[in-house]
């Protein structure tokens, strides 16, 4: 993947992140998806006083990639603070996969720059798809 796209994605990433709500764990997530056009798409965690009821930024970049027509996501990138890497999620792990292969690149950013690069397949090996259904775009 090269860096224009990277940039494009940690820029996107970045503007969501600072729209995070996030009062409750304080820990404001952004991320952003390719999709196969080349458009890009962002989100952000959106945290509720009923815990279970938020939702992952990955969730909301791969909502608005789909409301925009978006079918397969060919890169995704996280975005966090802290010392440590902001993982995506198993749940958002497995939404990547709804759209993307073992392939897909996924980001992993601090808010100084991309801190690791993980294939799909690594982080969810052996994973089960839509082409374990039958579907021919899976």
């Amino acid at each position: 993947m090269d860096d224009l796209r990277i940039d494009a994605l940690f820029d996107a990433a970045k503007k969501a992140r600072a729209n995070a709500y996030a009062p409750y764990s304080g820990f404001a997530v952004g991320a952003a998806v390719l999709s196969e056009s080349g458009a890009v798409f962002a989100g952000c965690n959106v945290e509720n006083a009923a815990f279970p009821v938020g939702f992952c930024a990955e969730a909301g970049a791969v909502a608005a990639m789909v409301a925009a027509g978006g079918k397969r996501v060919a890169a995704a990138l996280v975005l966090g603070g802290g010392e440590t890497l902001c993982m995506p999620c198993g749940a958002c792990r497995q939404r990547l996969r709804e759209f993307g292969d073992e392939a897909t690149p996924v980001i992993v950013a601090g808010q100084q720059g991309v801190r690791r690069r993980f294939s799909l397949g690594e982080l969810l090996p052996e994973s089960f798809g839509p082409d374990a259904l039958g579907r021919a775009d899976g």
